[in-house]
């Protein structure tokens, strides 16, 4: 579990590369449809949770090296697809980090261009998440 600090009420999260070879690191599609923002609720939820630690996959993608090392080191990788193009599967196969658990949300939820999400599908993701991903 990562723990928080609470700094004047805000909760202040332990830094990726200090909690990565002890937890989950869960890597979100922000796409711009709601598929996308329901992974980025669910990545959210999990982490607040205690599930694991949302990290930033763009920073993966773009090279940063620092990132690279977490997603190499994580203790799993919890990879959630917006949709069939996998993109943040795609991003973490392409520097050689290994796949815990993969999801893509379009499987369960009909794609649609908004950015409005409903907490029932939040909540519905998250728990196949937890359930198949044995978090």
């Amino acid at each position: 579990m990562v723990e928080e600090k609470k700094d004047n009420g805000i909760k202040i999260l332990q830094l990726c590369h200090e909690v990565a070879d002890v937890t989950n690191m869960i890597w979100v599609c922000d796409g711009a449809a709601n598929v996308g923002q329901i992974g980025y609720n669910v990545g959210v939820m999990l982490t607040n949770t205690g599930k694991g630690r949302i990290c930033c996959i763009t920073a993966v993608a773009a090279g940063s090296k620092p990132h690279i090392e977490i997603a190499k080191k994580a203790k799993k990788n919890i990879a959630i697809n917006g949709c069939g193009n996998k993109c943040a599967s795609k991003v973490l196969e392409k520097v050689g980090a290994k796949i815990g658990y993969e999801i893509d949300i379009s499987k369960y939820l009909k794609k649609v261009p908004t950015l409005d999400v409903y907490e029932a599908d939040v909540n519905q993701i998250a728990d196949i998440v937890n359930r198949d991903a044995n978090l």
